[in-house]
């Protein structure tokens, strides 16, 4: 601190001398004006300025209290404990001088009250606004610790040290930091307040840049070098590389996959390891630990041939399939969509388990992208060949009843495959939308394999199949045009129903008779034996369509043709009546 006030000991002229040129001045004719303004400028150059640092000398050391001469006649005591730095002992002498703050030019006493500690505080203070403006660093000792950090003595001034500036990472023992001069850079500071905060953190995160930036200058990319494993995050590890640190991804630890970095480092391990990539700007350097080794898919190609069969280790499981190591470092994907031949929408976790040991086939290799598609349910048969062999076409099976939707009933079958009947295939007497409603899940069926269709992977299935087909049994070698005998079974106003070998047919009015007046149904009864025409043959719809109009029909044309024209006189009666007469004969 600057004090324009002069020094008792830099002016100690005595007011003997001052008089003495005070009466030269007289004698030079000097006028009392002139001699009144030069004994006040006298009085005020000899007296020091209460509130100022003032020069003075040890003239005793006495009950550890220095007596210090300041001039004017005045003496002050001191403790000598406040002329040691902290932690330090006091370096004192008779005839030392010193400087010392006046706080008040006589006390009780008559002494001066002086104090050494507010002077180097003032003294302090210059010199730390200084060292502020110019952007330098000050040397201090931590002497104490405060709520959020610590004091600092900074050569007289108490300056503040936040918990967060004491050093690059959290500090939990400040014990051996405590009294040991290092040096400080001063953050912020308000003399009038008296608040000063310095910082550990910034002089030492400037020599590691300095370190940093001269081991950085010793690498280079590719070199391999030892390093101590400091720190282990979930994503990889901190290696100090001797002053620098620069990060070991989990990825570039090893070629197999490598779920926590834990599982192959620890703390305080040396490791060798290579430089990947250095980043000159922002100081970060890239390692890998996998460089130095083989890398295993240079063989890849020529040890897993396609098609071919290994076994290999569930490593992870996904929402979208599960990770096989074939080796260390080398990983393949099954697909869920390759894992089973019948669980299409299973999670994978529920086919396979992590460490299980299982067959794979390799189905796809990339080595550019460094993948390798692997297959579990090729390993095994598909279930559609081998049921197709087992159970070939019109071979009846047996199952349970697994599904009931609109089209159809989903019977589960050898091999967990199922098979589906249609609703056309359920019954031949009842429409599909009512025979279906005689099943319920869980039930036992039996059916006939209608159909295996191995590509698409689907089995059709018959029930009504079962025990052969009826209407083609009953039909046989029955064609259109063929004269058959059927059995009425029904009278109806519209017709008569009729049953041929266990087959139903329906004969209409208008066919009932060639004559009209005949085409009555009551004409019939149950049980009659009645010879029709079989008009039509429907194997879809499973119909015979038959009439008793064009057997008579048929019967008159041939009789005509056999014994001659109704032009020639003679009856439809004589015709038939020669005609049944001839055929007696």
């Amino acid at each position: 601190m600057t004090n324009e006030t002069p020094r008792p000991a830099e002016t100690t002229a005595r007011p003997e001398n001052t008089l003495k040129g005070m009466k030269r001045h007289m004698a030079s004719n000097v006028s009392m004006e002139e001699f009144e303004a030069l004994l006040n400028e006298s009085f005020e150059m000899d007296t020091p300025e209460e509130g100022s640092v003032v020069k003075g000398k040890v003239i005793a050391i006495e009950a550890g209290q220095a007596i210090i001469d300041v001039g004017y006649k005045m003496e002050g005591r001191v403790d000598i404990k406040e002329f040691a730095d902290p932690g330090e002992e006091p370096e004192l002498s008779v005839g030392d001088e010193v400087e010392v703050f006046l706080r008040s030019a006589e006390n009780a006493r008559g002494e001066a009250v002086i104090s050494r500690e507010m002077a180097r505080r003032e003294e302090a203070w210059d010199r730390l606004e200084k060292a502020y403006a110019d952007e330098e660093r000050v040397d201090g000792a931590i002497f104490g610790r405060v709520k959020g950090g610590f004091t600092v003595d900074l050569g007289g001034a108490v300056a503040f040290l936040p918990g967060s500036q004491v050093d690059v990472r959290p500090v939990r023992d400040a014990g051996p930091l405590m009294g040991l001069k290092q040096p400080f850079q001063i953050l912020k500071m308000d003399r009038r307040r008296g608040n000063i905060v310095v910082s550990r953190r910034a002089i030492l995160e400037e020599s590691r840049a300095e370190q940093r930036a001269e081991v950085i200058g010793n690498l280079a990319e590719g070199d391999a070098v030892d390093g101590v494993v400091k720190n282990i995050t979930e994503y990889g590890a901190f290696v100090d590389l001797g002053g620098v640190d620069g990060l070991l991804h989990v990825t570039d630890m090893a070629w197999r996959r490598v779920n926590h970095p834990s599982e192959i480092l620890a703390i305080g391990e040396t490791v060798k390891v290579q430089v990947i990539k250095i980043n000159k700007e922002t100081h970060r350097i890239s390692l890998g630990m996998k460089q130095l080794q083989d890398d295993p898919w240079d063989l890849v190609a020529a040890k897993y041939p396609l098609e071919s069969v290994h076994t290999g280790r569930v490593t992870n499981i996904t929402d979208y399939g599960a990770f096989v190591e074939l080796e260390a470092g080398v990983e393949g994907l099954v697909h869920v969509s390759e894992m089973s031949w019948t669980k299409k929408n299973v999670h994978p976790g529920k086919i396979v388990s992590t460490s299980q040991e299982v067959e794979v086939m390799v189905l796809e290799i990339d080595g550019a992208k460094r993948r390798v598609s692997l297959g579990l349910k090729q390993t095994q048969r598909n279930p559609w060949e081998v049921f197709a062999e087992q159970f070939p076409e019109n071979t009846e099976v047996e199952g349970e009843v697994k599904n009931i939707t609109e089209f159809g009933l989903f019977v589960g079958l050898e091999g967990d495959i199922d098979g589906m009947v249609h609703l056309s295939d359920i019954s031949w007497d009842e429409r599909g939308e009512e025979a279906i409603q005689n099943y319920r899940k869980g039930d036992m069926v039996q059916a006939v394999v209608s159909e295996v269709d191995v590509e698409k992977e689907r089995i059709s299935l018959s029930i009504k199949a079962l025990g052969g087909d009826k209407f083609a049994d009953a039909v046989g070698g029955t064609k259109r045009g063929s004269i058959i005998t059927v059995e009425v079974t029904s009278i109806e106003d519209g017709g008569i129903e009729v049953e041929y070998e266990g087959m139903k047919s329906f004969i209409r009015r208008s066919d009932l008779s060639r004559d009209r007046a005949e085409q009555r149904p009551e004409r019939f009864s149950v049980g009659n034996k009645v010879d029709v025409r079989v008009t039509n043959v429907d194997s879809k719809t499973r119909r015979l369509g038959l009439s008793i109009k064009a057997r008579e029909i048929a019967e008159e044309k041939e009789a005509v043709e056999q014994f001659g024209s109704s032009d020639s006189g003679a009856t439809l009666g004589d015709i038939l009546g020669g005609a049944l007469k001839g055929g007696d004969e």
